[in-house]
């Protein structure tokens, strides 16, 4: 795919988007979700092409993205993995010398 094919292939999605959107149908959530796994490898590729300060802060960026969406499962399971060392605190194990 050469240069003017990709840039019609992107028009054509981006104008298509906008008169979804004009319906009624909306993608914000969904590329709210999506847009941190594009930019991981989006930066992925750019490390790939040499381009490793691009590909890097790219990558950051996405991760962050991606911390920032997945905050609430990475607390469950850290209060998940605290309940279970305190439980274990707790049980008599006569194998362990405290």
């Amino acid at each position: 795919m050469n240069g003017k094919s990709a840039l019609g292939v992107l028009l054509v999605i981006v104008g298509s988007i906008a008169v979804l959107n004009f319906v009624g149908v909306h993608f914000g959530a969904i590329f709210g979700f999506l847009l941190p796994f594009i930019l991981i490898g989006l930066g992925v590729v750019g490390w790939m092409n040499s381009k490793k300060w691009i590909g890097g802060i790219l990558i950051v960026i996405g991760g962050m993205m991606v911390l920032s969406k997945l905050g609430g499962v990475i607390l469950l399971l850290l209060a998940i993995g605290l309940i279970v060392a305190g439980v274990s605190l707790f049980k008599k194990d006569k194998r362990r010398a405290y």
